[in-house]
């Protein structure tokens, strides 16, 4: 095994804080992940690593090592970019995590234009609702919607996520349609209340008036951690909801879901895409990210 490619395996470790799940991401045996490091150290003449049965940390002295192996490596995969480009031939494996709808509805069916621009670009797409760590699981970008919080990340906008109030037919039929939100408490209405898989926070109702937002407490018969469900909750007549544009934008047209309350929706939420802070990016990241900034263009309110 070359110098290079065992500094790229001491620094996923470091990444990671785990063997296992460093051999994971580089997609190698365990065994293969340890023998690296362990040459590694033999080879500088120092340790490295932390070992204990619950995580893995570097030393001082590896410390200092990891921010030298990132540089490394980084200046390897850009020498290797740059042939590559000249070629017009970009390569190699790309992990990105997206939301679930937005990988269903929006990412997933442009991928052919994708992958037929770019078919040496193999492509490991983790599509959930749950946060996920960028660096501990090996992805290369996230995409992520709303405020963001992660330090030592750069993040790209691709624009902003409006938001609809919608209802079933059978549920207005029911309950009345509210022109303003005093409705919603005067006339009785619920929703279908979302728990974000974050940080387990029951999100209140809001909407902007006059330059302020105002939050309501809105209760409902069923709490869910999904979009995918909220949705098909509210196609069953359960309650009102607040959710992105593009999610319902065919249920609105083919009349299966209602807007409401057009005037009082809350606040676009950003949407950003988010990778490592390096001195280079990969071919194949900006490559993608370039791809998903046009593609997002076309769903996403820009500023």
């Amino acid at each position: 095994m070359d110098r290079i490619e065992q500094c790229r395996i001491f620094a996923r470790v470091v990444e990671t804080g785990s063997f296992t799940r460093a051999a994971e991401t580089l997609g190698q045996p365990r065994s293969t992940v340890s023998t690296a490091v362990q040459a590694l150290e033999a080879r500088v003449g120092a340790r490295l690593l932390v070992r204990t049965t619950r995580s893995v940390t570097p030393t001082p002295d590896g410390h200092a090592f990891y921010e030298h192996c990132v540089r490394l490596v980084a200046d390897m995969d850009e020498a290797e970019d740059l042939f590559r480009r000249e070629r017009g031939h970009v390569q190699g494996v790309l992990r990105v995590s997206l939301p679930a709808r937005i990988g269903r509805l929006i990412v997933a069916p442009a991928l052919p234009d994708f992958v037929a621009a770019h078919p040496g670009i193999r492509l490991e797409l983790g599509v959930t609702d749950r946060p996920v760590n960028l660096v501990e699981e090996g992805l290369d970008c996230v995409l992520r919607v709303g405020s963001l919080h992660d330090s030592g990340l750069v993040a790209r906008r691709m624009g902003w996520m409006t938001l609809l109030n919608v209802a079933s037919p059978a549920y207005l039929a029911r309950q009345g349609t509210p022109h303003t939100p005093a409705d919603l408490v005067r006339d009785g209405h619920v929703a279908v209340r979302y728990m974000s898989p974050a940080n387990g926070r029951v999100e209140a109702w809001e909407w902007e008036e006059a330059g302020q937002l105002h939050t309501l407490d809105l209760p409902g018969p069923v709490t869910v951690n999904s979009s995918e469900t909220q949705i098909a909750c509210c196609l069953a007549g359960l309650g009102l909801i607040q959710v992105p544009a593009y999610d319902v934008r065919g249920l609105v047209q083919s009349g299966q879901l209602c807007p409401v309350l057009p005037q009082w929706c809350a606040p676009a939420m950003p949407v950003a895409l988010l990778y490592p802070h390096r001195r280079h990016l990969s071919s194949r990241l900006q490559a993608f990210a370039h791809w998903l900034a046009g593609l997002m263009a076309e769903h996403l309110a820009q500023e």
